[in-house]
């Protein structure tokens, strides 16, 4: 079976809705919210973009036959709803220009809409600037996943990137977004990526899929299932980016079941959401009329939440009183990372 054949087969036989450290985020009611459904505006900026919606659809899959279909559906889900969408890993179109197909059939369907397209950190700039020519997007991704390919049979074995995203930030046009793949990030780890120049970060963090779990399930003896949870949680990761002083926009992914977990990301500090698992698995369990109808639903209970929080603008929400729990409190108190703030905001 093609890999990224058996990474989606992978992805949809785990998942699994199941309990994070966005369980661990509590809200503070407010009884007087002196606001209105009609008053929320949800748009938010990304990448130099106004998007319509302050969540999008995360990259995943591309490069095969059936990875081509499943592109299709999911650009047909982002034009009927108005969200940004970002390709899967478009490398794979650089070695066979066959599947690049694969990856453009979103552009077909999706003409007037915000594409990003998705490679890895390692990438040479002369290959990044060759994959926009082959498919002009409108951003980059650039995704860091040093345990996916460690875990990987056949993956990588040398991981010296940060002098190649400076490259890359520094020379080519296009907005650039650095992106974990479900590992999270440190405070350490982000303020490097900000001191050569990237601009915006996604921490995407645990609690959704696990590229450790799906590599290690392509491994004959299976003997890697202890880094099945490795990394830190979307959660913490936000918590962690919050702790750097200097300017730049946060981007969460990882781990998003619902509304109100895009919510409390959003309060975390987020600008943006992407989502991947859950989309792709509604998608290929009910088809991209329900998955349509499944985003719309969550686009209403954002503002929903919104209003119920007395906050018009997806900015506010950095203000909504929070308390921890559980593993996210026991984080923030070895990291000294201040509870208290969250609290009386």
């Amino acid at each position: 079976m093609n890999r990224k054949d058996e990474h989606v087969s992978l992805a949809k036989a785990f998942h699994k809705p199941r309990e994070n450290d966005f369980d661990s985020v509590r809200l503070l009611h407010n009884a007087l919210p002196e606001s209105s459904l009609e008053a929320v505006d949800l748009r938010t900026n990304l990448l130099g973009y106004e998007l319509s919606s302050p969540f999008y659809i995360n990259a995943m899959t591309g490069g095969s036959e059936k990875t081509k279909e499943i592109n299709r559906k999911l650009a047909i889900v982002a034009r009927e709803t108005d969200l940004l969408i970002a390709t899967g890993s478009i490398s794979a179109a650089l070695k066979d220009s066959d599947l690049l197909s694969s990856y453009t059939v979103m552009r077909e369907e999706y003409p007037q809409g915000k594409i990003l397209i998705n490679l890895g950190a390692g990438v040479a700039l002369e290959k990044a600037q060759q994959a926009l020519d082959l498919f002009p997007a409108d951003g980059l991704q650039l995704h860091l996943n040093a345990p996916q390919e460690l875990v990987m049979p056949e993956g990588d074995r040398a991981f010296f990137w940060l002098k190649n995203i400076e490259k890359l930030a520094n020379h080519l046009s296009i907005p650039l977004l650095v992106k974990e793949v479900g590992f999270g990030m440190t405070r350490e780890t982000i303020q490097k990526l900000v001191s050569v120049g990237v601009q915006t970060v996604d921490v995407s963090g645990t609690g959704g899929t696990s590229f450790t779990q799906i590599e290690n399930a392509r491994r004959k003896k299976r003997e890697l299932a202890y880094l099945d949870n490795w990394g830190q949680s979307t959660v913490i990761s936000l918590l962690e980016a919050n702790e750097i002083n200097q300017h730049f926009t946060t981007v969460a992914s990882g781990g998003i079941r619902n509304a109100y977990d895009i919510f409390k990301a959003l309060c975390l500090g987020a600008s943006a959401v992407g989502i991947s698992g859950e989309i792709l698995n509604d998608l290929l369990t009910h088809g991209e009329e329900h998955t349509i109808a499944l985003i719309k639903q969550w686009q209403e209970e954002v503002r929903l939440l919104c209003a119920m929080t007395g906050k018009t603008t997806v900015d506010q929400l950095k203000t909504v009183p929070l308390i921890f729990h559980g593993e996210v409190r026991d984080w923030c108190e070895s990291r000294m990372i201040d509870q208290t703030s969250y609290a009386f905001r």
